[in-house]
């Protein structure tokens, strides 16, 4: 990956890591998730905001590879990389702020099938911005596992 140009590097790195901070903030009392009862795999609570801040920085790094590109489908993969954006700034509030277990566990569900809309549309301008977003599938995959047990035990 060659970069263009720095300051639109950081800036696309900022953009998810404002929302999933915004995010956070608008949540409210997050210490809910220490009260809640949780399934056997659920990591402590410490371990989200360190893979988050990484799947916001790969988010940003794969959206700037898209921005920089020639190619004449990048708005619509950009479009669609704001749309999971928002809907992944959603979840948390819902969760966390309103205790909506069930109503965020399908919210997660439509935001997952964004992420695959969103990587296959950035794996055909750029295979490399495509797969950086695979960890962020993955970790969402295993957090509508993680909500749907916590609906079912509360």
């Amino acid at each position: 990956m060659k970069i263009k140009d720095k300051s639109t590097l950081i800036i696309a790195i900022l953009i998810p890591i404002a929302v999933g901070t915004l995010s956070a903030l608008f949540s409210g009392n997050m210490s809910i998730y220490s009260q809640i009862n949780k399934p056997a795999l659920s990591p402590p609570g410490i371990l989200f905001p360190i893979v988050w801040t990484i799947l916001y920085i790969l988010m940003g790094i794969s959206s700037y590879i898209i921005y920089v590109s020639d190619s004449p489908y990048k708005a619509d993969a950009l479009r669609v990389y704001a749309l999971q954006l928002f809907f992944n700034f959603c979840w948390s509030i819902i969760f966390f702020r309103f205790n909506q277990f069930l109503f965020a566990f399908l919210w997660l569900i439509v935001l997952i099938a964004l992420i695959i809309v969103m990587i296959y549309r950035f794996y055909n301008i750029s295979k490399l911005a495509g797969y950086l977003q695979i960890p962020y599938l993955l970790w969402c995959t295993f957090a509508a596992y993680l909500n749907f047990m916590i609906y079912r035990l509360n």
